[in-house]
């Protein structure tokens, strides 16, 4: 299966979630069967997960031509971004998805550093969900304190471990 069809999967399921706890998203979706424990679907995934619950808590955009503008987006990025381009494709995913809730490129800055310094000081071999997860945690930080409305977060274990070889298990903050 490409990533242009595991995105439209994404985007075709992503819009039947009901919460607004962006992780709770994510982790419904990354379980399907067409969700890899590592690559660039991850790209989609993020940004649609916060862009999904940012609608589902009142933000006003819409959430249609949101996720087609994110997907468009996310698309041009490669797979294996943290290596090869130094910067994590959770991240941007979540940075886009930003971008688009405030249909400019640069107020969200604070987000994109502070979750960069943060995956930076745990370090280790790449590992989308863990990247995702700091991600998250970051951008619903950013979303709650500047749009008005509030994403639900909690720290969740993992559940992946086993499916990552690469996994830095007691190091990662959310590991089992």
């Amino acid at each position: 299966m490409t990533v242009s069809e595991k995105a439209e999967l994404i985007v075709k399921n992503i819009k039947k979630e009901q919460g607004t706890n962006p992780v709770v998203i994510f982790k419904q979706i990354a379980e399907k069967e067409y969700i890899s424990i590592h690559g660039p679907e991850h790209h989609i995934l993020d940004g649609a997960s916060l862009l999904v619950a940012y609608k589902n808590a009142g933000g006003e955009i819409d959430l249609e031509q949101a996720l087609d503008r994110l997907m468009s987006e996310e698309l041009r990025m490669p797979g294996a971004m943290c290596g090869l381009w130094g910067i994590c494709g959770a991240i941007t995913s979540i940075g886009a998805a930003l971008a688009i809730i405030d249909g400019t490129g640069g107020n969200h800055m604070q987000f994109t550093s502070k979750a960069i310094g943060e995956l930076g000081a745990i370090n280790g071999p790449r590992c989308c969900k863990r990247d995702a997860m700091i991600a998250f945690k970051n951008g619903i930080d950013y979303v709650n304190a500047h749009y008005g409305v509030t994403l639900q977060y909690e720290q969740m274990q993992c559940g992946f471990t086993d499916f990552n070889e690469q996994c830095i298990k007691e190091r990662c903050p959310f590991h089992e």
